[in-house]
């Protein structure tokens, strides 16, 4: 084997090693010794050489990027998991035709579309979900983010909040905590502006908490302008504060008679 190839083998199973017990400062920087080393393998993306060891450093390489990927969501970092997806994409779609399938590639494409629906980058959740082939649609990983993506646009948040109970891996809890919190940061602020105040137990129903601690951790975290009063959450004082708008209606009564003089000359 050459003995670049033996490097990067040896320090891949230093690395995966860091990984398993939560080592992330060594994870990581093993991460980066690992990247500068592949640059060394002309046979990986974009150059594709027909090196004697390609098959063997393709699948490295994108092992590599796999656990890369995983890596960033276990240090909760968006940014670093864009860039990974980015880097091992190539090996699920390029160099698809040279390597036997990753068993993790459905697996990391449903990560990569909860990303984007956490985001709020839906236009990038359907060009991503167009180019998957017929049989990674019916993956159950797919699936999840698919159905996710759905009970989001429809409004059926108690659907969406469920869903974190049954996740396809362990791996989906960072990208669902988030979703739950954008879920309900959304309820809430309709919430205050629909009501002056709601009782706590209807406040949990609405906000889709199971109990009514987990409801007042939440309104301390996020919502400290809310009050708590006689058994209810009252929402005035975040009213109150709200900067109102004025309308200019004036300037807008005289833009209209404008436009409409000017509609009449054209015609």
């Amino acid at each position: 084997m050459d003995p670049k190839l033996t490097e990067v083998s040896q320090l891949f199973e230093r690395f995966k090693a860091a990984c398993t017990r939560d080592d992330l400062n060594t994870s990581t920087n093993q991460l980066s010794q690992l990247k500068v080393l592949l640059t060394g393998f002309r046979s990986l993306p974009p150059l594709f050489e027909n090196t004697p060891d390609a098959d063997k450093e393709l699948t490295i390489a994108r092992d590599v990027y796999e656990h890369a990927v995983l890596l960033s969501v276990k240090i909760g970092d968006q940014e670093a998991f864009e860039r990974n997806f980015f880097q091992l994409k190539p090996y699920y779609t390029d160099a698809g035709s040279c390597l036997p399938q990753s068993p993790q590639e459905y697996m990391i494409l449903g990560l990569n579309l909860l990303r984007l629906l956490v985001q709020n980058r839906i236009a990038e959740f359907h060009t991503e979900l167009e180019l998957l082939s017929p049989t990674a649609l019916e993956d159950p990983c797919i699936k999840h983010a698919v159905e996710l993506e759905q009970s989001f646009m429809e409004g059926a948040y108690n659907r969406v909040l469920s869903a974190k109970h049954n996740v396809p891996y362990k791996s989906y809890d960072y990208f669902m905590d988030l979703l739950a919190k954008t879920v309900r940061d959304e309820i809430a602020g309709c919430s205050e502006k629909a009501y002056d105040y709601l009782s706590i137990s209807d406040a949990c129903q609405v906000l889709l908490f199971p109990s009514e601690n987990e409801l007042l951790e939440y309104i301390k975290e996020e919502h400290p302008e809310w009050e708590i009063k006689n058994g209810s959450v009252v929402f005035q004082k975040a009213k109150e504060s709200a900067p109102c708008k004025e309308i200019p209606s004036l300037q807008l009564i005289n833009q209209t008679l404008s436009y409409a003089r000017e509609l009449e000359r054209i015609v």
